[in-house]
């Protein structure tokens, strides 16, 4: 029983990690490189889109996810019973 519910606990702790790089992946290489010339049309704060998104955006969304990640994770923790 113990076993079981280990395997599930880290199956959710993976999944959420799969979601959150792939926001971050999305945000910083896919944004900031890829994308770069389409998004430098459009100006946030006089800077051009893409230039934010590779010097800033990409951090700031990196932070944000952080706080996502402990959130998520201590719900998880609460739900699985090791948040003692």
């Amino acid at each position: 029983m113990a076993l079981e519910k280990h395997k599930k606990y880290w199956r959710e702790n993976l999944k959420y990690l799969a979601i959150l790089l792939s926001i971050w992946f999305l945000v910083s290489y896919v944004f900031g490189i890829l994308l770069v010339t389409e998004l430098n049309t459009i100006r946030l704060g006089g800077f051009k889109l893409g230039f934010w998104f590779a010097q800033q955006g990409s951090i700031f969304v990196f932070v944000i996810l952080i706080f996502v990640y402990v959130r998520l994770m201590n719900k998880l923790d609460k739900k699985y019973g090791y948040d003692t």
